[in-house]
């Protein structure tokens, strides 16, 4: 029997580009470009197609989920798409599979089967978060680990190793995202935004001395530039999400966190820039850094939670 969330009409674009949360794919083509650097110190013309059909597998994570999360929306989010009646529940779930095969597609198109390596698990535990481990103690794990694909899946193939430090940086911080998320409606116990600000505040650092560490690596030496971009990334990076998470922690209420949890999204983006710097291309680095600002603008009018 079909409910009202389930009468086909066509939705705005409008309103498509809120159940996919537009604004919140700016933070994801700089995992890609964090991996490619990391790798090989530069970016190859692959890039773009992993970049893009990363997009793709995030927007169709965010189609999926709110698909997943109809009934509870309907009484925790009612503004959101499908329980406002805005875009069917169908559509969304046509939408996810849609987005889902052409983010294969591109990754087939950017790298073959090397490619469909990387990209097949990424979309079977974004898939397998949305629909059965979300409110497991194993989500934020599985999150967690979506993300680090995604920086591996711009490394090049046969190099991923030098993309590790990178990629669990990224990991880590998508943990205390996901884990703050959970409280994102009911608030959260003081001790969990203080718990992810520690976490927090140990990625900044790592992502920080990167740089230090690789110089007695195979690689080039890193120049001050270098260096001097990856602790900008990695201050700015602790300085917005850290600040949202002192917030939290200081009154922990659900606008706090979910506002916290807005900012870490978002946030991603400086820290990819620190990572990028300290992979050798601090000049990439800074084109990430300076589209953080856009960002944030950007989800003030569509919200990346």
């Amino acid at each position: 029997m079909q409910g009202p969330n389930d009468i086909s009409r066509s939705p705005r674009l409008t309103d498509l580009a809120t159940l996919v949360r537009l604004p919140a794919a700016l933070s994801v083509p700089g995992d890609v470009l964090a991996g490619a650097v990391a790798s090989a110190g530069r970016v190859r013309p692959r890039t773009a197609a992993t970049m893009a059909s990363s997009v793709a597998l995030y927007w169709a994570g965010m189609a999926l989920n709110d698909y997943a999360d109809a009934t509870v929306d309907a009484v925790e989010r009612p503004e959101r798409p499908i329980p406002s009646g805005r875009v069917g529940r169908r559509t969304a779930l046509a939408t996810a599979c849609g987005l889902t095969a052409a983010g294969l597609g591109l990754a087939a198109l950017a790298g073959g089967r090397a490619a469909l390596g990387v990209a097949v698990p990424l979309t079977g535990l974004v898939w397998a978060y949305d629909l059965r481990l979300k409110s497991t103690a194993a989500g934020p794990a599985a999150m967690a680990g979506a993300r680090a694909l995604n920086v591996l899946a711009g490394a090049e193939p046969g190099r991923r190793s030098s993309a590790l430090p990178a990629a669990l940086l990224v990991g880590a911080h998508t943990y205390t995202v996901t884990a703050l998320s959970r409280h994102e409606v009911t608030g959260a116990p003081r001790s969990v935004p203080a718990a992810t600000l520690a976490g927090t505040a140990a990625t900044a650092l790592a992502a920080g001395a990167l740089p230090s560490l690789r110089r007695t690596g195979r690689r080039r030496p890193d120049g001050r530039a270098a260096r001097i971009g990856a602790a900008a990334g990695a201050l700015a990076y602790l300085t917005t999400y850290g600040g949202a998470q002192a917030r939290a922690a200081h009154h922990p209420s659900a606008a706090n966190v979910r506002q916290a949890v807005g900012a870490g999204i978002l946030s991603l983006m400086p820290l990819q820039a620190a990572l990028t710097a300290s992979g050798g291309a601090p000049a990439l680095a800074g084109l990430l850094a300076a589209a953080h600002p856009t960002a944030r603008r950007l989800a003030r009018k569509v919200s990346p939670t």
